[in-house]
Formats: structure tokens, C-alpha cells, sequence
């Protein structure tokens, strides 16, 4: 049996401005998904994939000779294909032989959190091909990368696209305060393909008029040693990027009484969002009707 395993991520600046060289901040999480392979007496490639509570969410069987056509109907088996074939004409010799094999992807984060559960995927079938997971991204799902480097590493990294090429350096991200920060989950997922499309309509010099600003911000919150600090940055990077994509910051929007600082992540309007506070806000977030708390060290990947 082959088994590969990739971390989960979390953009914490950047996002939007990313995939226009901004330098961004982000973190792998102790969250992830493994996909193993093992040879099987029936042909062809059976494919089943478990979620955080063990139980199988998709269970299906993938032909790699079989025409595209065949999975339109099917939008998880036509991703898969997709990613198998692709994979293929990157490296001939991956499946070059009708293969009869079973495979299974293990997630051990919910995935409607927007943890990666498309980008860890990529990352293991690339390490499995033998192939660069960068690329198989480019030509496939697209996006900025920075997710890809997460399931790569285990320690948090300041990523940047520089000459259309990542760059990825390692750092040290453990805020003295981050018994203060948290991870709140907004009760439904975000389709990023979708907002990036939107995001791209949006004036390239417009978009690139914002790019030293977040740049500036990203080093300021990497150096930061306060809590308050931490809090006017994150602030201000939001300010930023909801006047840049012209939507209201999340805090403003839904929290506009909560005594602390609170940034989107990601895609905004779903998913987690970063919030910055003195005390605990279980209570106020669960009063909200939103009770997916967790505690920034509880979440981020402790490198070994």
C-alpha cells in the first residue's frame, strides 16, 4: 500500500491579492486528508472517500480510458478524472498500465470548513503521480498556490507569486498573544472558484494599487508582538480588501457589537474568519447561532 497525507490550510493576509503577487501570510493546520493506494483483482480504479466521522461521502468507479463525456452528469467523478488525466500527461508512466487499484481519501476536518479538502487532494495525487503539484493545480482547479504550499509544509510561510513562479519561505508565526486569537466558522462554505471569477473583473490597476498596502501589512503582522498591534492591522487589512472587492467587512456586516477585532479569511462570506479579542467569546459567537469555535493553537500545525 502507497499512502500520501497533506495538510489543511489557512490564508491569514492576502487573500484576493495573492493571485496578484501580494505577499501573504499562511498557516498549515493540524487538519488534512491521506489518500492510499492498494492493488485489487478487478480493473479499473474504485474510488472511495471517508469524512472526518469515518463515513463515506463518495464511493465511485473511474475508467481512465473511458471518454470526459462519460462523468459530465457527475461533477465529483468528472473532478477526479480531470485530476487523473492531467496527472498522466504530466508524468506517461503514472497509470500507464490499465490499472486495478482501490483508493481512499481519509479527511480528518468537516468538509464543508474550506480546510483545503480540494487543495490536499491535489497535492497527494500529485505526490502520487510524481509530478508537480503546482502545475497540476494551474492546469486543472487554478488559484494562487498559496494551499498547495501549505499541504507542503509544517510550519507557517510567507508565499508570494513572483514572475507567475510561488515562492515560499518558512517562518515562525507564534504570537505571544495567541491564547487571544480564534477561528470562528461562519455556518456555510464558499465556493472560491466563484469569487476569484468575481475578483477578476475587478480593474488590474485597482487591484494592483492595493498590493504594497497589503505587502506592508503582511511583514507588519508577521513582526508583531502585541495584541493590540495585531488587532489595527488585521483591521486595517480588512477595511482594504472590502473596499478593494466592495463588500462590507464581516464584522460591520454580522458582529458589529463584538468587543474585539474580526477579518475574513479566504473567500469572504463563508468559511472561518480570524477574530482578535481580550476574552474568550464562546458566549457571543454562540449567542449568534454560530458554535464551530477553536482556539488558534489548537488548530495551527505544531512543526515537528
Amino acid at each position: 500500500m502507497s499512502r500520501f497525507y497533506s495538510n489543511g490550510k489557512l490564508l491569514l493576509t492576502g487573500e484576493y491579492v495573492v493571485l496578484d503577487g501580494a505577499l501573504s501570510l499562511a498557516i498549515p493546520t493540524i487538519y488534512g486528508q491521506s489518500l492510499s493506494i492498494q492493488n485489487t483483482a478487478n480493473k479499473g480504479i474504485s474510488w472511495k472517500s471517508y469524512d472526518h466521522e469515518n463515513s463515506i461521502w463518495f464511493d465511485g468507479k473511474l475508467d481512465i480510458t473511458a471518454l470526459k463525456d462519460r462523468y459530465n452528469d457527475d461533477q465529483v467523478l468528472k473532478g477526479l478524472f480531470d485530476l487523473l488525466i492531467c496527472a498522466k500527461q504530466l508524468n506517461p508512466n503514472f497509470l500507464a498500465d490499465e490499472p486495478s487499484i482501490e483508493v481512499e481519501t481519509h479527511l480528518t476536518f468537516n468538509r464543508n470548513w474550506g480546510l483545503g479538502s480540494s487543495s490536499t487532494l491535489i497535492n497527494n495525487i500529485a505526490s502520487w503521480a510524481e509530478v508537480d503539484a503546482y502545475e497540476l493545480l494551474t492546469k486543472t482547479f487554478g488559484g494562487s498556490g498559496y494551499d498547495i504550499a501549505c499541504a507542503q509544509h509544517d510550519k507557517p510561510i510567507l508565499y508570494q507569486i513572483v514572475n507567475a513562479q510561488p515562492t515560499v519561505e518558512e517562518v515562525e508565526f507564534r504570537p505571544s498573544f495567541s491564547n487571544h486569537l480564534y477561528f470562528v466558522y461562519l455556518n456555510q462554505k464558499q465556493k472560491s472558484d466563484k469569487e476569484v471569477n468575481r475578483y477578476s473583473e475587478i480593474e488590474l490597476d485597482k487591484r494592483l494599487r492595493v498590493v504594497p498596502e497589503i505587502n506592508a501589512i503582511t511583514a507588519a503582522i508577521y513582526n508583531t508582538n502585541t495584541l493590540k498591534d495585531f488587532s489595527e492591522l488585521i483591521t486595517k487589512h480588512e477595511t482594504i480588501i472590502g473596499s478593494l472587492i466592495e463588500q462590507e467587512p464581516v464584522k460591520k456586516k454580522l458582529f458589529s457589537d463584538f468587543n474585539g477585532s474580526i477579518k475574513s479569511l479566504g473567500a469572504w462570506g463563508g468559511d472561518f474568519v480570524l477574530v482578535a479579542t481580550e476574552n474568550d467569546p464562546k458566549n457571543y459567537f454562540e449567542s449568534k447561532g454560530f458554535h464551530t469555535i477553536l482556539r488558534y493553537d489548537d488548530l495551527i500545525k505544531k512543526a515537528p
